[in-house]
This record gives structure tokens, sequence and C-alpha cells, in this order.
């Protein structure tokens, strides 16, 4: 562990809005949604790097229920009218995606509730690849979050923490989903005792994000991580790319969400600036 820490170091340094904010986020609410005049929080200093974290969504992208969730539908043609337009039907959770505080709670912040304060943040990238190498459903834990503080500090406020599994090289093939005999899906995620600690000791942490299709670990019964996490006013971004791209600390998150009225989620272009 502390031999990865090193390792990670020195790699980094070469290279509702009514009830939005309740419970473990209500101290938070008023610094950001009175915040208009300034940044809610600190963010990294830019060299002109950035790098692109969305995966191409289309009818083949893996899903949970192994049938496809995103379709595109010529409505007009140039060769016609003139003109091209095409007609999209999708589920909200499908691609690169961001779960709104509603997608796990019954009257939590909708997608279009949250502030934009909260989408453009700080990222910490914590590198889990070598253990999920050797166990599919490995899961970020209290120890992988101390880990990374001892090398980089504390989390930086209103940061988003993210978990870089490699699963995001696998998104073209059966091991994404990497179901068994019987149809469980295995691959990392969150263990529920790290998302705690992040609601107990981090400094008002704006969301999460994995490279897999869950925030949970895949063969998860009943989304522990997904109901500790959401209903407190936060929110979580599954599909990343290209987490190896970017430093482990020093980079900004931009999270473009949709602002679908009610909505609990939706594909997002998300990318980082370091």
């Amino acid at each position: 562990m502390c031999d990865l820490c090193v390792m990670n170091a020195v790699k980094d340094r070469l290279l509702s809005r009514r009830d939005l904010f309740r419970s473990a986020s209500a101290a938070g609410a008023g610094a950001l949604l009175g915040a208009s005049a300034a940044p809610a929080v600190a963010l990294g200093a830019s060299s002109g790097q950035m790098a692109d974290m969305t995966h191409v969504l289309d009818e083949n992208f893996p899903t949970f229920s192994n049938k496809s969730t995103f379709h595109l539908k010529q409505r007009s043609r140039f060769e016609k009218v003139g003109f091209n337009t095409k007609e999209i039907v999708v589920n909200e959770h499908s691609g690169t995606h961001i779960d709104a505080p509603l997608h796990f709670s019954a009257d939590g912040a909708s997608v279009d509730e949250i502030p934009v304060e909260r989408l453009i943040v700080p990222l910490a990238v914590i590198d889990i690849r070598a253990k999920a190498a050797e166990n599919a459903d490995s899961q970020l834990t209290p120890d992988d979050l101390k880990c990374w503080t001892d090398t980089h500090g504390p989390f930086p406020k209103g940061c988003c923490v993210a978990m870089n599994s490699g699963w995001a090289a696998h998104v073209n093939t059966p091991r994404f989903r990497n179901a068994d005999w019987g149809g469980t899906l295995h691959f990392p995620g969150f263990h529920v005792e790290a998302v705690q600690m992040l609601l107990e000791e981090g400094d008002d942490i704006a969301g999460i994000a994995v490279d897999t299709l869950s925030l949970d670990i895949g063969p998860s019964p009943d989304f522990p991580t997904h109901c500790a996490w959401l209903p407190t006013g936060r929110w979580g971004l599954e599909c990343i790319a290209n987490l190896d791209q970017v430093p482990h600390a020093g980079a900004t998150l931009i999270v473009g969400a949709p602002k679908f009225k009610g909505g609990t989620g939706g594909p997002s272009r998300v990318f980082t600036l370091f």
C-alpha cells in the first residue's frame, strides 16, 4: 500500500433545491446556493491539458440488463429536405452518465436542480487497478482513501473522488459486464464504508465517480453505496472514461449534466482540465 502511494506521488510529479443538501449536506447548502459571485471550491491550476472522460454512446453500449437502452432514429435527411435531424430514445442511466440524488431517494434533487457550482469541481483519482486485475469484485475501501490522503493531503473541498479500476479498457467487450453463468455481474465499485468515511471526514465532497456500470460492485444485490451516498444530496458518475490520462490530484472535472426537468440522471459529456 505504501509503495503504491509513493509510486503514485512520483508519477503525479512527472506528469431538491428545497431538499438538496438536507441531512449530511445541509451545512454546505447555503454556501453553494449563495455563491453566485465566487467559485464554491478552489479549482486546480491548468497547464492547458485536457481529457475527454466520456465514452461514445451507441446502441451497443453495455447495460445492466444486456439490452440496448439507446436508440438514434433518422427523422429528416439532408438529401431530401436540406438538413438532418434525429430522434433520441434513451434510458437516463446509459453510457457515461450522472446519477442525481433523486435516483435513490423519494424527494431528492432531480438532475436539473444540481447547482452548476457542484458540477465544476476538483478531481481526486484513486487507483485500484492492481487489485481489480486480481479480483473483479474488488472495492475502493477506506484504506484506499487513506493512501490517497497520505500522499496528497486532505481531499479538496467540494471535489469528486473517482475510482480508477482500469475497467474502462473493457467497455467494448463482454468483460465490462463480466456476467457469470448465472447472470450475476462482476466488476469493481465503492465499498459503502468508503463513502461513509467521505461523508463523515471529507470536506463537503460533491460526488463520486467510477469507470464501471455502477457505484456499487457488480454482484451487489441491494446497492448500499447508492443508498448511502445519493440521498445526502450528492451525485455519482458511472462509466467514466480515461482516468488513466489525468493526474491523481490537481485536475478540474467538468460535468456536462443534462437539464431534464425531474430527471434522475442522464448521459453527460464529462471532461477534465489539468
